[in-house]
């Protein structure tokens, strides 16, 4: 067995796949063993430019779709920066307004009185319109006071300790 020949038959060489010729075919055709190799090596080195010519179309195809994918890539990168960059802005805006809604918030109930209060103020009013009525006269100077009202005497209210009226 000849080293890169596959067996019997096979001559090593370029390759290692040209068929070994027999005397007897090689004086049937007419040609030489140098003219069979030469013919060999022709016919291999046309299958080999064939194949070396379709790896370079393979190749330029290839090429063409990687520059495409990186070009789609690149694009496509581009755009999702633009866009985290907008919504970058947009939140960036969004939270300044928020703030700006607490702040304000925040103002108001420093304005606005305790519910607890806003609760007396209102029952104090109601109670006010509902006794209304009944205080009317007195207030206006034509009725007594309504019964339940007691009148506070006058002569303890009234008298004044000696040194408040020398101080007047």
């Amino acid at each position: 067995m000849v080293a890169g020949g596959g067996g019997r038959g096979w001559r090593g060489g370029y390759g290692g796949c040209l068929p070994c010729f027999s005397k007897a075919a090689r004086m049937k055709s007419g040609k030489t063993g140098k003219q069979l190799k030469m013919t060999s090596y022709l016919a291999q080195e046309v299958r080999l430019a064939r194949r070396h010519e379709e790896i370079l179309s393979q190749r330029s195809v290839l090429l063409q779709q990687m520059e495409t994918y990186l070009g789609d890539k690149k694009t496509k990168k581009t755009w999702q920066t633009q866009a985290a960059d907008a919504a970058h802005k947009r939140n960036a805006a969004l939270l300044n307004d928020i703030e700006a809604a607490e702040k304000k918030l925040q103002e108001r109930v420093y304005l606005l009185p305790h519910p607890d209060t806003v609760k007396l103020e209102t029952l104090y009013w109601a109670s006010v319109e509902e006794c209304l009525p009944k205080w009317e006269q007195f207030l206006l100077g034509r009725a007594e006071a309504p019964i339940g009202f007691k009148k506070m005497k006058s002569t303890k209210q009234n008298k004044s300790s000696p040194e408040e009226e020398s101080q007047k």
